[in-house]
């Protein structure tokens, strides 16, 4: 019976934290480039005595105490691309992402979004990381141009065609479980034996860069409202197995009595 108030508990846990996960989701569903999680459950097993045939108690694999959280994986499918106009920002048309240099010496995933000119003169995130193609910005340069092949272009004053300044490449990672979310749309590979491409926009398997959008989420409003119900339930469900439970114990210690 004491196994009931565990398995029961179980449970509430784990779909307190799948709520956790959906909440999450729908908290940043305007989050630009934002990729939703998603919730996988596993089985709790455990080795205890069994019974064969003759009534002995012997050891075993004793399965059904109850339930965890394995993983909440990211979801990486495209986010619908919403057109700002701005030629500072910028998405991905494809899978890839644009490699960051983050401090020491360190490379990560950044799937788009703001870019700025850094206090060293380089194109950068909003956030300060330098893309790590390390593209050098004329100091007298006025507009910038990305072409979906991920040139860059100046355009310099006293010059009557913008000027090359450099090349976006993306980087692209076939298992999404090797990714690590950091915050700030950053993502770090966190396997070194990952298997990862990267080339020149353009290629199928990477994408294209897109100047003057940028990536909404890909959290869906209604699959989430979907599951968040379906999380309830169940968490009810396993209340009301502790609850009865508890009832059972009660009306064994009364017949004790």
């Amino acid at each position: 019976m004491n196994n009931v108030f565990h398995i029961g508990a179980t449970g509430l846990k784990a779909q307190q934290s799948a709520v956790d996960v959906v909440a999450n989701n729908v908290a940043n569903i305007n989050t630009p480039a934002f990729k939703r999680n998603t919730v996988a459950f596993s089985e709790m097993v455990g080795v205890g005595p069994t019974a064969d045939a003759a009534g002995a108690r012997t050891a075993g694999t004793e399965a059904g105490l109850g339930v965890t959280v394995a993983a909440t994986p990211k979801m990486l499918e495209q986010g619908e691309l919403r057109k700002t106009d701005n030629p500072l920002d910028v998405a991905i048309r494809g899978p890839g992402f644009i490699e960051l240099m983050a401090p020491g010496g360190q490379t990560v995933l950044w799937r788009g979004g703001g870019l700025r000119v850094n206090v060293d003169g380089f194109l950068a995130a909003a956030n300060g990381l330098p893309l790590k193609g390390s593209i050098s910005v004329p100091r007298d340069a006025s507009a910038l141009l990305v072409a979906e092949s991920g040139q860059v272009f100046a355009a310099v004053a006293g010059q009557t065609s913008p000027q090359l300044i450099g090349q976006i490449e993306l980087t692209a990672v076939a298992d999404p479980s090797t990714l690590r979310a950091l915050g700030d749309g950053l993502y770090r590979i966190e396997d070194p034996l990952a298997e990862v491409s990267r080339g020149m926009p353009g290629d199928g398997r990477l994408g294209l860069v897109a100047q003057g959008y940028l990536e909404s989420s890909n959290v869906k409003m209604v699959d989430e409202m979907v599951s968040m119900m379906l999380m309830q339930r169940a968490y009810s469900a396993n209340a009301r197995v502790i609850q009865l439970a508890d009832e059972m114990m009660n009306t064994i210690n009364q017949l004790r009595r």
